[in-house]
């Protein structure tokens, strides 16, 4: 007796279970228990394999296998959907513990028109302890002289890529749920801590002129009440509020609005972006800026 025989006599209950499942996105191990947990129920000969289940699924129902590839790591990451999926809910599926940020939560939360071509997400690193050293201008100097680091674990999904960005452990804070494009359930930075993201890390949002284009759409609905409170918890060893104050004040924001980040000190000279050429200096905010900005 073929060993597909009985898959073919159990199709209607696997069907049905798969049809009625709240899950939609499924790695092999996650198929693997799922014969497992049914093999019995469905009558299933004890010699099919996890390899025999997933072929029949793939053949004969509405499972998908959806391959995502990393040209840079040589890496090849499988997922199965029942039915059509969308490009979050397949990258949510590459690493659960992950959340979308940067440009992409700027087209989320309707702030910029960027579009889902590249897909930024943060796969928060486990924690570890403190390791910063005492700051210095000549340290910023060094750091803020080169082109921002970028990741190159980028995988390769139709005509979409998705950016896998190892960030600082948070806890995910500031993240929330949201209806994505497709009405999908979607995990992302909040408001306030996709400005603070994208004003850290410019590359991933569009740059510099992009990211004032944000806070300018942001104005009417950020807290800056909430921001602080974010950035406070966030802790980072950079002068970070220098740059948000000065991008507050140059997108038209109420003069106490920013007075707030001014309040936290200037006590180095610091940057918008990295590897600037030619960059202007506000000395009100000590920061030197793309001279593209204006005055």
């Amino acid at each position: 007796m073929p060993r597909s025989s009985r898959l073919q006599l159990a199709k209607e209950q696997v069907v049905s279970h798969f049809a009625s499942a709240p899950q939609k996105i499924y790695t092999q191990i996650d198929l693997a228990a799922v014969l497992g947990k049914h093999r019995a129920d469905w009558q299933l000969a004890g010699h099919t394999t996890k390899t025999d289940f997933i072929s029949f699924l793939t053949k004969h129902t509405k499972l998908r296998a959806c391959e995502f590839r990393s040209a840079a790591y040589g890496k090849q990451i499988t997922r199965y959907s029942w039915g059509d999926a969308t490009v979050f809910e397949l990258a949510m599926a590459i690493n659960r513990r992950g959340y979308f940020c940067h440009a992409t939560a700027l087209t989320l939360h309707r702030l910029a028109e960027l579009g889902y071509k590249t897909i930024y997400m943060n796969v928060e690193q486990s924690p570890k302890e403190s390791g910063a050293g005492t700051l210095t201008q000549e340290g910023i100097d060094r750091a803020y002289a080169g082109k921002q680091r970028q990741s190159n674990l980028i995988y390769k999904y139709g005509g979409a890529s998705v950016v896998m960005i190892a960030g600082k452990n948070t806890g995910q804070l500031g993240v929330e749920r949201i209806r994505g494009p497709a009405f999908e359930t979607v995990p992302v930075t909040n408001l306030e801590r996709t400005l603070i993201d994208i004003v850290v890390r410019p590359a991933y949002a569009g740059g510099p002129s992009q990211v004032l284009a944000a806070y300018r759409a942001a104005k009417d609905r950020m807290s800056v009440e909430r921001l602080l409170t974010i950035l406070r918890k966030l802790d980072y060893v950079y002068p970070v509020h220098q740059s948000i104050g000065f991008v507050m004040q140059k997108a038209g924001y109420p003069e106490k609005a920013y007075a707030r980040l001014r309040e936290l000190g200037l006590e180095y000279n610091f940057y918008l972006a990295h590897g600037m050429k030619e960059p202007r200096y506000s000395e009100e905010w000590r920061l030197f800026y793309p001279k593209r900005l204006g005055a």
